[in-house]
C-alpha cells in the first residue's frame, strides 16, 4: 500500500498555514551538516535548526562520497557556509554489511532483502544484477575511524579551502546526544 495520499495530504495541511516563503537562500546560520539517510536522524532536532538555518546533506552513512562533497563545495561556493560538521550515527544499517555482501545480494535478486542474526539475506528471486560491482558502497567497519576517514577526505579536497572547520561526531540514537569524534575534529581544523 502506497503511503502517497498521506504524504500529499500532510503537504497539503503544511502549505496551508506556510509562512516560509520569504526565507533567503543561503543559510541563515552559516554552515552545513553532512549526516546519514536513517529515518531516526532529525537533524533539525539534534542540532537545533528551522527552516532556512544551515544545509542539511543526507546520504547512505553519511559518508563523504563524491556527491556529497559536490554539495559541500557548493554549500560554501555559491551560498557562504563557512563551518562543516560530519555525523555519523550508533546503530548504522552501513555497519552490518560489507560492499561483497550486498554485491552477492544484487547479483541475486533486486528484491528487498531480510536482516537476520546471521546478517542480511537474500529472499527474493533472480534476476540481480552485477552492476552493484562497479559501486563503492562504502560501508563502515569502525564508526568513530569512518568520520575521522570522511573529514579527512573533505579537507584534503583539492575544491574545499583550508579555513573551513569540519567539525566530527557520532549521534546516539539511544540518548539523542552527539559525542565529538576528537581525532576527526583534529583533522578538520582550520588552517
Amino acid at each position: 500500500m502506497s503511503v502517497l495520499s498521506e504524504v500529499l495530504d500532510a503537504n497539503e495541511s503544511y502549505a496551508s498555514a506556510f509562512d516560509k516563503g520569504d526565507l533567503a537562500l543561503p543559510p541563515a546560520r552559516g554552515f552545513a551538516i553532512l549526516t546519514c539517510m536513517d529515518a531516526r536522524l532529525d537533524p533539525a532536532k539534534y542540532a537545533g535548526l528551522s527552516e532556512g538555518d544551515a544545509h542539511v546533506i543526507r546520504n547512505a552513512g553519511g559518508r563523504a562520497s563524491d556527491d556529497a562533497i559536490r554539495s559541500l563545495v557548493i554549500s560554501y561556493k555559491l551560498l557562504g557556509t563557512k563551518e562543516w560538521f560530519v555525523i555519523h550515527h550508533t546503530d548504522c544499517g552501513m555497519e552490518f554489511f560489507t560492499d561483497e555482501v550486498i554485491r552477492g545480494l544484487l547479483a541475486n535478486s533486486l528484491e528487498t532483502a531480510e536482516l537476520r542474526a546471521e546478517g542480511f539475506v537474500d529472499v527474493g528471486t533472480g534476476p540481480g544484477s552485477a552492476e552493484a560491482a562497479y559501486i563503492d558502497w562504502l560501508t563502515i567497519s569502525d564508526q568513530a575511524q569512518a568520520v575521522v576517514d570522511d573529514v579527512a577526505r573533505i579537507k584534503a579536497h583539492p575544491l574545499v579551502p583550508a579555513r573551513i572547520p569540519v567539525y566530527g561526531y557520532v549521534y546516539d540514537v539511544r540518548t539523542g546526544r552527539l559525542i565529538e569524534v576528537p581525532a576527526a575534529t583534529t583533522a578538520g581544523a582550520a588552517a
